[in-house]
């Protein structure tokens, strides 16, 4: 019963966030580097099929509907002409989480693909990150707050617990902290020049 209340906890989150993220996007205020939504929305639905292989049960559903979410805020990203500026190197994080389903395949484990795209993932932060870094006031810091609390209520939402489970929410939720006070000090450097 717990359980079920923290899951259904972090997909309201997983909305709290993403909706004022999405009217952003909308009304120009906000533009995301629609690559790393790519990468994240990809990576986020391969890594909750690894959860629900490995028994995560109901507390992998946050982590689906938000991979579905982030894939319909990189459409979002490219129409309404969001940070598009792709690099060799964005290719590169692209090619290396959709290797996780190969390498599950081949490996029959998980738990390989889990620790190939929280990396990925947490990499995925690059464009975001040096988009950030010059343009700090195009991020919602409040999106990733809130997406950090989500992942740790997902992780604790899992029926069970072990690395194949666990690694991908808790990347993400850590990915969100070391985020959050970067940009904050961008904006207030930002501020006294």
């Amino acid at each position: 019963m717990l359980k079920d209340l923290l899951s259904a906890v972090a997909i309201a989150l997983t909305f709290m966030a993403y909706l004022p993220y999405i009217r952003a996007i909308r009304r120009g205020r906000t533009k995301p580097h629609a690559f790393s939504w790519i990468i994240w929305g990809s990576t986020t639905l391969i890594a909750c099929a690894a959860q629900l292989s490995d028994g995560g049960g109901i507390g992998a559903w946050p982590t689906g509907i938000s991979g579905l979410v982030t894939l319909y805020v990189a459409l979002l990203a490219y129409r309404n002409r969001g940070d598009r500026s792709i690099t060799a190197v964005d290719w590169l994080f692209l090619a290396a989480a959709m290797s996780a389903l190969p390498v599950w395949a081949v490996t029959s484990d998980a738990l390989w693909a889990v620790i190939i795209l929280t990396l990925v993932d947490l990499l995925g932060f690059g464009p975001t990150v040096r988009k950030a870094y010059f343009r700090p006031h195009e991020e919602q810091l409040t999106f990733f707050a809130i997406m950090m609390v989500r992942s740790i209520l997902a992780a604790i939402a899992l029926e069970r617990y072990s690395a194949t489970t666990l690694l991908f929410p808790l990347g993400i939720a850590a990915g969100c902290a070391l985020f959050i006070p970067m940009v904050w000090i961008r904006r207030r450097l930002a501020q006294e020049t």
